[in-house]
């Protein structure tokens, strides 16, 4: 098979899942937890940067289709793999889903013609869905060019607002977090559930390894390097937009980053700011879908999923994984039609986060596991991968103990 997919469309994949509704969206949901929000990105960052280590240590050591599934499989066997499997796929799913929910909503801050309901938003999800779905139907590298160009061009408008509201606004304003009866180690797994919703993608180099050029050399700088990239951009984008937005208005609104170019630049201003952020959702979705195939056909070759999706068609390409994945995110968009946008996402959100987490979790014990396979054939132990890898497992526990904090 030949191989399409260099350093910089690799860094793209990661860089372009992670720079998408997450840091457009976030905002918004974290609101109410004020200024103590930048504690939980705190934590989280860290988290995504152990578990990019790990991915770097997995993916030199032996690069597989599939990447946090092949490892799993790898250090345990088949079914812990198949439960990393299936979780993994229902994150990509669910994730895709919110995220066509968030293209959806800043669409409909660009184009008011449409009205602002959970009908319109459902369609245009729905249609932005099909798009990227025949994107990817043609080839993966053209999915990975378009995912390259996107990601460049999401970035900027990004850091303009960030830059400018941390510049315009008061970083001081943004108000304290009022927990109640909640813990300070609750509020913490809360939000880092929310908050690793920005940080989904850190295993995307690894996924679709068949077509990557050198991948051991490769995907392990893209995961570290489309990772450290991400935050950097997070921390920038997050101070500004809660640095210029009323807190009441930031805490009801689908399109933050919107809002917020409003008040720096004017409507005008805005509208180019929105356009912005719909490459970067469209972005976000494209590498989404990408792996959704990818993944599928891993799994199907080993009977997790039925073989019928393991078949490829003459281009190389998945095209009934992508067919069936895309199916059923119609299938959770048209089932979360009557909600509001913001409650549907936020949903939507959780399901892929929670489940995600179940593979991060397998991914850092694989990663402990054959560390001390390789230590038993002789090899010498490395123990800060090991402490790195400790501490991607222990944060994988925090945030699903955060899924039990949102819903109590």
């Amino acid at each position: 098979m030949s191989k399409s997919i260099g350093i910089w469309k690799s860094w793209a994949l990661v860089t372009g899942m992670m720079v998408g509704s997450g840091i457009l969206s976030l905002p918004a949901v974290l609101a109410p937890y004020g200024s103590f929000s930048f504690v939980g990105w705190l934590v989280t960052g860290a988290a995504a940067m152990c578990l990019a280590m790990c991915y770097y240590y997995l993916s030199a050591r032996n690069p597989g289709l599939g990447g946090p599934y092949f490892y799993v499989r790898e250090a345990f066997g088949a079914l812990p793999a198949a439960i990393v499997g299936w979780g993994y796929w229902m994150s990509l799913v669910a994730g895709a889903a919110a995220i066509s929910l968030s293209f959806a909503g800043y669409f409909l801050s660009v184009l008011p013609l449409f009205t602002d309901t959970a009908v319109h938003a459902t369609l245009l999800a729905v249609i932005c869905v099909v798009i990227f779905t025949l994107i990817n139907l043609i080839g993966v590298k053209t999915a990975g060019t378009v995912q390259l160009v996107m990601t460049l061009i999401k970035i900027i408008p990004l850091l303009v607002v960030g830059v400018l509201g941390i510049y315009a606004g008061d970083l001081a304003a943004i108000p304290a977090y009022e927990p109640g009866d909640v813990t300070v180690v609750e509020s913490i797994a809360a939000m880092s559930l929310l908050i690793m919703w920005a940080f989904i993608g850190v295993e995307c180099a690894t996924i679709p390894a068949e077509d990557i050029e050198n991948p051991k050399k490769n995907i392990p700088r893209a995961s570290l390097l489309g990772t450290a990239s991400a935050l950097a951009v997070y921390v920038i984008a997050m101070a500004g937009v809660m640095s210029i937005v009323p807190f009441g208005q930031l805490a009801a609104s689908a399109s933050p980053f919107n809002d917020a170019a409003k008040l720096l630049i004017g409507n005008s201003g805005a509208i180019l700011i929105s356009a912005g952020a719909l490459f970067a959702i469209g972005g976000t979705l494209n590498v989404t879908i990408m792996v959704m195939g990818s993944f599928m056909v891993a799994g199907a070759r080993d009977k997790v999923f039925p073989a019928y999706f393991s078949v490829e068609n003459s281009a190389g390409t998945p095209a009934r994984a992508l067919l069936a994945s895309s199916a059923v995110v119609v299938f959770l968009l048209a089932f979360n039609a009557n909600n509001t946008l913001l409650k549907g996402f936020e949903y939507l959100l959780i399901i892929s986060t929670f489940t995600v987490l179940i593979t991060y979790l397998g991914s850092g014990l694989a990663c402990i596991k054959l560390e001390l396979n390789d230590v038993k054939q002789g090899k010498r132990c490395n123990y800060t991968r090991l402490v790195i890898a400790a501490l991607a497992s222990v944060f994988s526990l925090l945030a699903t103990i955060g899924a039990g904090v949102l819903y109590t």
